[in-house]
């Protein structure tokens, strides 16, 4: 309690100390347009803000129509500054309606247009100075990425391909983030305490708090405090999260782990990088990448934390990625590297594994550029919603179990679609996604002129390395070409390593059909991919039983897969028809 002599304080003393209950309640911004946010707040953050992710990213391709744009900041933004800094142009100059959202705990500002964006139209978004962090700092500069729509909206349900720890895991530590990892960008406002809750032991709910992190579209789970020592624990994400699109997930997603009678106090390390330290003749569009030890906190991996600089100390303008499954960091700049030139990667001790132990030092790399460019993805286009494309129809039997297809299927010219004799029910096969079927729109027709412009793109690249049988084969990215058949013989593996790239390219030229046999299977490590293979093949694809494939069938004819056999990519094909004998295809993440 006060007990000087009050009468002796001045007006602006008595203000002051009426004033003081307002921080508790509003923060500091009041004593900030007072001047006095040093005197009651302390110093405020000078650090500029920056944008360290953006959905769709920078150049992408084949954009849904109905999907969101959304930015993530390094750190804390002022919500009210967003709404005139936030814009989005196209075609052109024209400026887009929409709303603008900002998700404090994720970082995450999304706009949403007023309606279904156009159909291959080029489009900008905008970021501009005044978008304020919580300390009233500006961007240093407007922040600008482009992007261009394909034909269709995205209408499949995301799903979960990855949790942290993994289903039925035992030992795990006391101090444990618990993390889900989807098959697309998600609407951060959705992932929220509401949709994923941890219980345990039993039925009791655990506190927490819940992010998003765009980066590596990762919703993390943070207890407040420790778990349990010995304890089983239930995740429970429900299908109240949903993507950028709107799309819920199809059904609640629900798994459980034990933990064990410790904590984890280990530092990660970075285990290699790519380019690697003092590498020569980088290629001047190469994106960079670090491998951790351990599964990272997609939170902490931020410009401000991941840089690159160069020529110099000038700082490279770029976004960050992370790969959750390759525990893999990425930054991307946003333009070519200036070539022979010397650069400078730098990760901080600011980034955490999912315990929060950080880096024991920072790690520090250099490369120097060259003048080429590496091998650069095939652009798909609007395929990149599809799963399936066919010249003369699709035909399935859930014979052996039920056949589903998640992404959209355009068949054209031919619109025959069957599931065991009958024409396609809404499970036979299961669609998750949209059916064009020589549609009054035209959506199939032009999926398939795309379909055959990435066909001539693949299969035109300088042909590569001569390759017939790849059984047994570990390849590392690059260009694969037979002039007759390629396959895989029964039961054979063929893996496909990225080093460490996580964007790494991998390139099958066929000119003839390619051959899975059964039980064989397609191997993705170090980084690796679904959605950076492409299989360019003048003929047919057939894929035996039980075969594990991965990547982007573009096919002249035909694709026919065996019993039980899935695919991690699109099946693809001009002229001739699918045939599904109860299987599960799936479009790659990004």
């Amino acid at each position: 309690m006060f007990t000087g002599n009050f009468k002796k304080l001045n007006t602006a003393t008595v203000w002051l100390f009426a004033l003081m209950p307002l921080v508790m309640t509003t923060g500091c911004g009041l004593f900030m347009l007072a001047g006095l946010a040093d005197l009651f707040c302390g110093s405020p953050n000078a650090t500029a803000p920056t944008v360290i992710f953006t959905t769709p990213a920078n150049a992408a391709t084949g954009v849904a129509i109905n999907q969101k744009i959304a930015a993530t900041f390094s750190k804390g933004m002022d919500p009210s500054s967003l709404d005139a800094a936030f814009t989005v142009t196209g075609p052109g100059a024209t400026p887009v309606t929409g709303t603008v959202a900002y998700d404090a705990p994720s970082r995450i500002a999304t706009f949403t247009p007023a309606a279904n964006l156009a159909t291959n139209t080029a489009f900008t978004a905008t970021l501009t100075t005044g978008a304020r962090d919580l300390d009233g700092n500006g961007l240093a500069s407007n922040f600008t990425w482009s992007f261009t729509t394909g034909v269709t909206a995205d209408t499949t349900a995301p799903t979960v391909v990855s949790t942290n720890p993994t289903d039925m895991a035992t030992g795990v530590p006391l101090n444990k983030k618990i993390t889900a990892t989807f098959s697309e960008a998600m609407d951060s406002s959705t992932i929220s305490a509401a949709s994923l809750t941890v219980v345990g032991p039993g039925a009791a709910p655990i506190s927490g708090d819940v992010t998003y992190a765009a980066v590596g579209t990762t919703a993390t789970f943070t207890p407040v405090s420790n778990l349990t020592v010995n304890t089983t624990y239930t995740v429970t994400i429900t299908t109240a999260a949903r993507d950028l699109a709107g799309n819920a997930l199809a059904l609640n997603i629900v798994w459980t782990f034990t933990t064990g009678a410790t904590a984890d106090t280990s530092a990660p390390t970075v285990v290699s990088t790519n380019p690697a330290n003092t590498a020569t003749d980088v290629p001047i569009n190469k994106k960079i990448n670090a491998t951790f030890s351990e599964a990272m906190d997609p939170l902490t991996i931020t410009i401000a934390n991941y840089s690159v600089t160069g020529p110099g100390a000038v700082p490279v303008t770029g976004t960050v990625s992370y790969d959750s499954a390759g525990k893999i960091a990425t930054f991307v700049p946003l333009a070519d590297l200036a070539p022979n030139s010397s650069f400078t990667a730098r990760i901080t001790t600011a980034v955490t594994d999912l315990t929060g132990n950080a880096l024991a030092s920072a790690f520090v790399w250099s490369f120097t550029t060259g003048t080429t460019l590496a091998q650069a993805p095939v652009d798909l286009r609007s395929l990149s919603t599809f799963a399936a494309i066919a010249g003369a129809g699709l035909t399935n039997s859930n014979s052996a179990g039920q056949t589903t297809i998640n992404g959209d299927v355009g068949l054209s010219p031919a619109a025959t679609c069957l599931g065991d004799g009958a024409p396609c029910s809404a499970l036979n096969p299961l669609i998750n996604g949209t059916l064009y079927a020589n549609d009054p729109g035209g959506v199939a027709a032009a999926a398939k002129a795309d379909l055959i412009l990435a066909y001539v793109d693949a299969a035109g690249r300088p042909p590569g390395t001569t390759v017939n049988d790849i059984t047994g084969m570990v390849l590392a990215p690059g260009v694969y070409t037979s002039g007759s058949t390629m396959s895989i013989a029964v039961g054979g593996t063929l893996t496909l390593d990225a080093q460490g790239d996580a964007n790494g390219v991998w390139i099958f030229q066929i000119g003839s059909s390619l051959t899975v046999n059964n039980s064989a299977q397609v191997l993705l490590i170090n980084g690796a991919k679904a959605s950076n293979v492409y299989w360019a093949i003048f003929a047919s694809s057939t894929l035996g039983t039980n075969v594990s494939f991965k990547g982007n069938v573009l096919a002249g004819a035909s694709n026919s897969l065996g019993t039980g056999s899935t695919v991690e990519g699109r099946l693809l094909c001009t002229t001739g028809q699918i045939t599904l004998l109860s299987n599960t295809v799936t479009t790659p993440a990004p």
